[in-house]
């Protein structure tokens, strides 16, 4: 952690006018430099890497408050772990492979414009949304098949 410099979700709780401590500022930077959805597990594991001291219940109490201050945002992809991701501009869903875990993030023009569709069909104007696509590799299924 020898870098002066925020990380961008530090920099976020900065802005918020957050009390940023020294284990805080370490679980932000393990946030901001994750390309995975981590669970709070996994978080700490990253996050004694460079502190040694810092407990799983502060690992906790703090994505809670990052969560609760909108700067992460909270997803369960039915494994019973909640995992996290920085809170983003840019829309994005999910498709979860239920065979390993991994969490491909896409966006689709074709599926957004229909979401919008059908929710004018219904009267509404969509202010928001969530997907999230749970599958399997295509050669499992066919594994399974031959079993």
């Amino acid at each position: 952690m020898a870098s002066n410099k925020p990380s961008r979700i530090e920099q976020l709780c900065i802005d918020k006018n957050m009390k940023m401590t020294e284990q805080r500022r370490i679980i932000a930077k393990v946030l901001s430099n994750a390309s995975d959805h981590p669970d709070v597990e996994e978080l700490h594991r990253r996050a004694i890497k460079f502190d040694s001291n810092i407990s799983i219940a502060t690992v906790y109490r703090t994505v809670r408050l990052f969560e609760e201050s909108g700067i992460l945002e909270r997803h369960d992809f039915g494994d019973g772990r909640s995992r996290y991701e920085e809170v983003s501009d840019e829309h994005h869903d999910h498709l979860i492979d239920i065979h390993s875990n991994k969490v491909i993030e896409f966006n689709n023009p074709e599926i957004e414009a229909m979401q919008e569709k059908i929710a004018a069909e219904h009267g509404l104007k969509l202010v928001g949304h969530r997907l999230e696509l749970y599958g399997v590799p295509i050669d499992a299924d066919d594994k399974d098949k031959q079993n």
